[in-house]
């Protein structure tokens, strides 16, 4: 069972950091925005098998992916948005906006009305834990994790 985590882990970490080159995020936080991704996966499947909880996975992995990004953006002084949105990658539900607009498109009204409650559930639930992970002042983050943020340049 380790393994299938360590597998995830991985595959989510390359997809992120893909998803970071394409939009362009400076080479030298590539790394970090794979991590960024990873780690929200990780919390959002661990989350979702453990309790049977896809939303609350959803929930916890934003939330947990916003507060790391918030770290890394306090210690290597970047805006917090180039590891939040490289991260978001894994977490947002491709394929349940693709099948609700098919659904529609096709007018099969029945399973794009089931599908497009479930996306919006999804992406409700990210909201939510990015909210919540954003809810707590940048300047706790700079005086634990980038402590020179606040120390005065006269000598």
């Amino acid at each position: 069972m380790i393994i299938n985590y360590i597998i995830q882990f991985i595959v989510a970490m390359i997809a992120t950091l893909c998803f970071a080159i394409v939009f362009s995020a400076p080479k030298s936080e590539l790394i970090h925005c794979g991590l960024s991704g990873a780690i929200g996966w990780i919390f959002y499947i661990a989350i979702s098998a453990a309790l049977s909880a896809p939303t609350l996975g959803n929930v916890v992995g934003s939330f947990v992916l916003t507060t790391f990004s918030r770290i890394l953006a306090a210690k290597r002084k970047n805006p917090v948005t180039i590891y939040i949105i490289a991260g978001i990658f894994p977490l947002v539900p491709g394929a349940g906006i693709y099948y609700t607009s098919y659904y529609l498109i096709t007018n099969n009204i029945e399973t794009f009305t089931t599908y497009g409650l479930s996306t919006l559930k999804t992406a409700g639930a990210i909201v939510m834990g990015i909210i919540l992970g954003m809810a707590f002042p940048q300047s706790w983050f700079n005086t634990v994790f980038a402590p020179s943020y606040h120390k005065s340049s006269n000598h």
